[in-house]
């Protein structure tokens, strides 16, 4: 995570945050996905208040040509009048604290700025945007070494703000026709009037300065990380639209300092009505409204409001609720074996042939028939195989070559006899290793290899001109010790149905081969009553995969947004524990997949789980499938249900997201 300075991409018009940290920020605890999203807000409302970077043209990085140190490169986007110059260490691996000076060329002149002395700093891995010649509603800003955060009309005079990171030096200058500032409230601002420029200079401290220039320009300096506390919201259109669409041209928006987060804002008559969320008590004040407001209203509660320095403000009181989570690890859970495939009774007649002798997969093949587990429709979710030969006597091992992708893993059993597991690596999408039988195999007797894959998806295409998203899944290559390839004939499942999955409503990710799966017991209203008690905390006494299921009812609070997540504890190993367990989870809740827990790589333990999928009002239904590759037995050391936040709330209550429930699948094995 970045945090102190804004990301801004590589060189060129800046490309914000990728999909990967969105969803990196996503898979993190709450908080983290907040700074997250406020270095997104800082970027959106910089965009969404500079229209002249639509226009902007972008030249080449430079090295020394903007600046006094090529240890820096700058980036120009060339507008008319307005330009903006990115600045980034040119190593970007860099998280030294450069100081520079900025020479670029303005309206009034060429200038090496900071003109008042000192030096600018890049610190670490910041970059920042010095925008020259840039319009504030009609008011030329020079130059801001600052960064912009917005910039909005009130009801007298022009807001604007601007940021930077603590004790970094800034500067901006302002035409001279504006006067020197009528007001300036806090301390440490120089000020210097010259014949074309009013030039103000101030290092960032946590205390806000704001400089006021009369009736037409108001302008407050924060430090980066109270910027975060800024809202920049948009009014509704009129009737019958209503939405809340950004009008740049006629600034129909206001700026409030308030805190967690700010949804929406709308004024009626004299009163500004906002809705949002605290998690604290919080000051909030009105920095800039379009008509003049009297009165502030909260999720519909009146603030006693104040005057401070002409702007209104008020305290909004955060009142934390009452409610109790259930303790789902001591609820009545039931199991069921969800790996029956291991016993010599078991019917495999339904699964699909390996019968493909040619793929379309750039791998050649190297077995008589293809393996690859999208030759049979199973794209996604976990796989098993079935390789059944006559023995002759002479077969003492098996040897496997598997791909899954990273972290994946696998367990094979010949009848019901336990052969081993490969528990996985973050560091590895491939394994081979040869399995010892651990007896002599009796001529002309049938024997059965049942191979369980966790697979982890297929690749993307990220580099160009390859098919890197063809890589196939599960088998690549066996060999039986002492038998042809032929010898063997294999039969494999994934998701029941592949291709043409059962769960339209969930998708196709959704489920995997598992026994319980391709039955549907993960789904709401399975037959769970029939099923064995035992508590995935009493775990498993073998290697194998036992799915657990267990229900819970929830109360929570109206007027909060308390996100809950599923917590597993970090297990040990019972033979051993300086070692974690050696175990793999699919959790889901109201028949959706919303975790793959694996203990021993990891690292996440906490599953987030939003509302509309958990009904917080009624009755929950969570599955877990335990899937143990220990030699002995295996076991959860722990599983909760907590609140990862307490948010005082206005935000409209979320529908349940329907899905399919439990049905008898006739068509499943």
């Amino acid at each position: 995570m970045i945090f102190g300075g804004t990301n801004w991409g590589n060189l060129g018009h800046p490309g914000g945050y990728t999909s990967y940290d969105v969803g990196a920020a996503i898979a993190e605890n709450r908080e983290v996905s907040r700074e997250k999203y406020s270095e997104l807000k800082l970027q959106g409302n910089f965009l969404q208040a500079s229209p002249a970077y639509l226009t902007s043209h972008p030249e080449n990085g430079t090295f020394g040509v903007y600046t006094n140190t090529h240890d820096l490169a700058v980036t120009k986007l060339r507008g008319s009048p307005t330009c903006f110059y990115i600045v980034h260490h040119r190593n970007l691996t860099s998280f030294a604290s450069t100081d520079y000076t900025f020479q670029v060329p303005t309206s009034i002149g060429n200038l090496s700025i900071p003109q008042l002395g000192g030096s600018l700093s890049l610190n670490g891995r910041d970059s920042k945007f010095h925008v020259v010649d840039y319009d504030v509603g009609g008011i030329t800003l020079i130059y801001s070494t600052a960064e912009v955060f917005t910039w909005k009309k009130s009801v007298s005079k022009t807001v604007l703000v601007l940021y930077g990171g603590e004790n970094e030096l800034h500067e901006f200058a302002l035409p001279v026709g504006l006067g020197t500032p009528s007001e300036i409230e806090g301390h440490g601002i120089k000020v210097h009037k010259s014949k074309s420029a009013i030039v103000l200079q101030w290092e960032v401290k946590p205390s806000r300065r704001i400089v006021t220039f009369g009736d037409d320009l108001e302008v407050h300096l924060l430090w980066r990380n109270e910027a975060y506390n800024y809202w920049v919201l948009n009014l509704p259109a009129p009737e019958p639209l209503g939405l809340h669409a950004s009008e740049t041209s006629n600034n129909k928006a206001v700026i409030i300092k308030a805190g967690y987060l700010l949804r929406t804002a709308n004024i009626s008559g004299n009163s500004l009505h906002l809705i949002g969320d605290v998690n604290a008590t919080t000051d909030i004040e009105v920095v800039s409204t379009p008509t003049n407001i009297s009165s502030v209203l909260f999720n519909g509660e009146e603030v006693a409001t104040r005057i401070n320095n002409g702007r209104l403000s008020g305290e909004i009181t955060f009142k934390g609720p009452k409610f109790t989570l259930p303790d789902i690890q001591n609820s009545d859970w039931r199991y069921l074996d969800s790996l029956p495939e291991v016993n010599t009774s078991y019917d495999d007649s339904k699964w699909t042939i390996c019968n493909v002798t040619k793929s379309n997969n750039p791998r050649n093949l190297s077995t008589p028939t293809s393996l690859y587990a999208s030759d049979y429709g199973y794209n996604a979710g976990s796989l098993i195989y079935r390789g059944t030969f006559t023995a002759n006597g002479s077969e003492s091992s098996i040897y496997l070559l598997t791909e899954a992708g990273y972290a994946f893993g696998y367990s094979v059993w010949l009848n019901s006899t336990y052969l081993g597991s490969w528990p996985g690596s973050a560091a590895e999408m491939f394994y081979n290793e040869t399995l010892s039988f651990q007896k002599k195999l009796h001529t002309g007797s049938t024997y059965v290899l049942t191979i369980v894959i966790d697979h982890m998806g297929n690749d993307e295409n990220f580099p160009a001109n390859v098919q890197t998203m063809k890589d196939p899944r599960g088998i690549l290559d066996y060999n039986l010790q002492g038998r042809e390839k032929s010898s063997i004939s294999w039969k494999i499942t994934g998701n029941l149905g592949g291709e043409k999955y059962h769960d339209l409503s969930r998708g196709p990710l959704n489920e995997g081969a598992l026994y319980a799966e391709r039955q549907g017991y993960h789904l709401p209203g399975a037959p769970t009553g029939q099923w064995v008690r035992g508590s995935p905390l009493q775990g498993i006494k073998e290697p194998g995969i036992r799915f657990f299921a267990t229900s819970f009812d929830l109360h929570m609070p109206e007027g909060y947004d308390i996100p809950l997540s599923v917590v597993f504890t970090n297990t040990t190993s019972e033979h051993d524990p300086s070692t974690p367990a050696r175990f793999r989870s699919e959790l889901f809740i109201n028949g959706w997949q919303f975790g793959k827990h694996i203990n021993n790589i990891g690292p996440q333990l906490r599953y987030p789980i939003p509302e509309g999928i958990l009904n917080y009002n009624g009755s929950n239904y969570l599955a877990l499938s335990v899937w143990s590759q220990e030699r002995g037995p295996g076991k959860l050391d722990g599983l909760k249900l907590q609140a990862d936040a307490m948010i005082q709330s206005g935000y409209k209550k979320p529908g349940l997201v329907e899905g399919e429930q439990y049905a008898l699948r006739s068509d499943s094995y």
